[in-house]
């Protein structure tokens, strides 16, 4: 550098506390390193976009009518890589006002707080700072800034930094308009000299830059901003070309959501429904798969803060003009424009579901069989969409073929004059409901009733209470009368209250109460819950939850008319004592609890089984 040159060298301190601040971004704000790369571009392209605007009312510039676009060349042996942009540019006293100091003012307030805020996180606060441009010092030994201005009559000008104390400022040999970083190395990131590493970059964060991003020779960002176009514009093909890149499912998706909004609130959003379920969307349910973009520079590609736990199902893209983010983008901040997107997006999907049950009820069973458990957990978390959610849950019935599904509203439109409440009975499988003693009244009786295997619609059902002023209720807990299909009773009352009295003392710590039946036809007895809040399947949920818990006591109903209850009273008139009678009812009770899936030592009842059948081949 000759004499003159050395004279022209201006040297700037940061601000005093910029050291602190810039170790605190390289070493705790960004969560990968790469996350440089996209960041230079999103400046880069953030700067043909003003200029862009410029253009519009001003003809005076540098470099009138050059096509606009982002250059990024390696050098392996001298370990650098230069990214350039033919954008705004920079003069001399904006590149100290802009890389001199953090968002040109608030340093001090900034490090104040964050020390006074030291438990909490770190970005919320820092989000309030622009400084993704420093985060290539993650990367840099030293970083040269040379730009120049699109104002005409601008020396072009060069920004040089460790990114420690001290930046220098001179002129530039840079003879065309923008900005041309050009980044040193450290000896540990030789990786980001080589092409592959840097195009796998691009097309993992600025895919969808709508500038050109030339690596070399070549074009790396081909893909277009598809969310942006007009519906009309998008063929189907291309939709399914686009989920699958974003996805990496092979499979086409099952219905999109495409939206472009303008006015107060402005973005664009391209959701897909996949045809078919992962288990990472039941085992990982704090995973999203919808990428964020701020005017089509990729922000973060798992942002939970756009749509609500049970859509999470959902792929695609959502792009912002506005939402405000952090430094790093990489977690965007609580705002009010977030929460109307993602209310919007909500109320679009729920749209389109119901437009499916409608419209296209295959399409929507298949997207019920395949998403629905996740979908139900809107029932009780969105409380402002619950009547809509409610609508489209969908169930077995005791009144349906295997293969039919209703819905509350069916149902209703089937019931009864004269019928008051919406029954339904939970276990674990369709053919297990339909053989259920506990059917027996209601079927007697024409009673439709809702079959469900899902423990989740188990736990609902108690959540959802009434429907259009209906109460929901399980058959157990329902207040039956005598059936008029029940055969007469010729037992004498004493012998049953009798009988009764020996079964209470026998399984004085195994149930709550023995009673007559009135709900059994077929079957000999039957458990039933009190009128308590829990249904079984739920005080199986507690039990899975927490192995210490004691589900309540049931009670054990028994139909006098069955020939088996009716030998059992026989037998205790005859012997009120008798180890067999004993034997026999704790069987009976074992064989219910079985039933029930809830037979804790299955030991004792396979022995006196073994036993019944040895002594009936004697």
């Amino acid at each position: 550098m000759s004499k003159k040159e050395q004279e022209d060298v201006k040297e700037y301190s940061f601000q005093a506390e910029m050291e602190q601040l810039m170790h605190l971004i390289v070493h705790s704000l960004y969560t990968h390193k790469e996350i440089f790369l996209r960041e230079l571009i999103s400046n880069a392209s953030d700067a043909m976009q003003k200029l862009r605007f410029i253009e519009l009312t001003e003809k005076d510039i540098e470099g009138v009518g050059e096509e606009l676009k982002i250059n990024i060349k390696l050098d392996e042996k001298k370990n650098q890589i230069i990214v350039e942009d033919n954008g705004i540019g920079m003069t001399e006293e904006e590149l100290k006002q802009n890389l001199g100091t953090v968002a040109k003012s608030g340093t001090l307030n900034f490090l104040k707080e964050l020390k006074a805020k030291e438990n909490e996180s770190k970005t919320d606060l820092i989000g309030q700072f622009g400084v993704g441009f420093y985060s290539v010092f993650m990367v840099a030994n030293e970083v040269t800034v040379k730009s120049k201005s699109y104002q005409k009559n601008e020396k072009a000008m060069q920004w040089t930094s460790t990114g420690t104390g001290k930046y220098s400022i001179a002129p530039s040999d840079k003879n065309n308009r923008g900005t041309e970083i050009i980044i040193q190395l450290k000896k540990e990131e030789k990786e980001y000299t080589g092409e592959y590493t840097i195009k796998n970059i691009i097309q993992k964060y600025s895919s969808f830059v709508e500038f050109p991003i030339q690596v070399g020779e070549e074009h790396v960002n081909k893909s277009s901003a598809l969310w942006r176009k007009k519906t009309s514009e998008i063929k189907t093909e291309d939709l399914n070309e686009f989920y699958k890149f974003i996805s990496h499912d092979f499979n086409e998706p099952l219905g999109h959501i495409h939206l472009n909004a303008e006015g107060a609130l402005t973005y664009s959003a391209l959701l897909f429904i996949p045809e078919k379920t992962t288990i990472d969307v039941f085992q990982k349910p704090d995973e999203f798969h919808v990428h964020l973009y701020l005017k089509k520079v990729f922000i973060q590609n798992d942002c939970k803060e756009l749509l609500p736990s049970y859509l999470r199902f959902l792929k695609g893209v959502v792009d912002s003009e506005d939402l405000p983010l952090n430094v790093s983008r990489e977690v965007t901040q609580h705002s009010a424009v977030l929460a109307k997107i993602k209310k919007a997006l909500t109320s679009r999907v729920i749209k389109l579901l119901e437009g499916w049950a409608e419209k296209e009820p295959e399409k929507f069973l298949k997207f019920y069989k395949g998403f629905g458990n996740i979908f139900k957990e809107g029932v009780e978390s969105d409380y402002e969409n619950k009547d809509k959610l409610v609508n489209l849950l969908r169930f077995k019935s005791s009144s349906l073929k295997d293969d039919a599904w209703t819905s509350f509203a069916d149902y209703l439109g089937r019931m009864k004059a004269e019928q008051k409440k919406i029954y339904y009975l939970g276990g674990r499988n369709l053919e297990s409901l339909r053989s259920s003693p506990a059917l027996e009244y209601f079927s007697v009786r024409g009673i439709e009733v809702l079959l469900i295997t899902d423990l989740i619609d188990e736990y609902l059902m108690p959540v959802i209470a009434k429907y259009n002023e209906m109460e929901i209720i399980h058959v157990e807990k329902a207040e039956v009368e005598s059936s008029e299909n029940k055969a007469e009773d010729t037992l004498d009352e004493n012998d049953k209250k009798n009988f009764i009295s020996r079964i209470k003392n026998i399984l004085a710590d195994k149930t709550e109460d023995i009673r007559e039946s009135n709900r059994l036809v077929n079957s000999p007895c039957i458990l039933v819950s009190s009128a308590g809040p829990m249904n079984p399947q739920m005080e199986q949920m507690m039990k899975m939850m927490n192995p210490d818990y004691k589900a309540p006591k049931k009670i054990m109903e028994l139909n006098f008319n069955h020939p088996l209850i009716r030998k059992l009273v026989e037998s205790h008139k005859k012997d009120a004592v008798s180890p067999e009678l004993e034997k026999s009812v704790k069987t009976m009770f074992d064989a219910l609890t079985l039933l029930e899936d809830k037979l804790e030592n299955p030991n004792q009842l396979v022995e006196n089984l073994f036993e019944y059948m040895n002594q009936s081949l004697a």
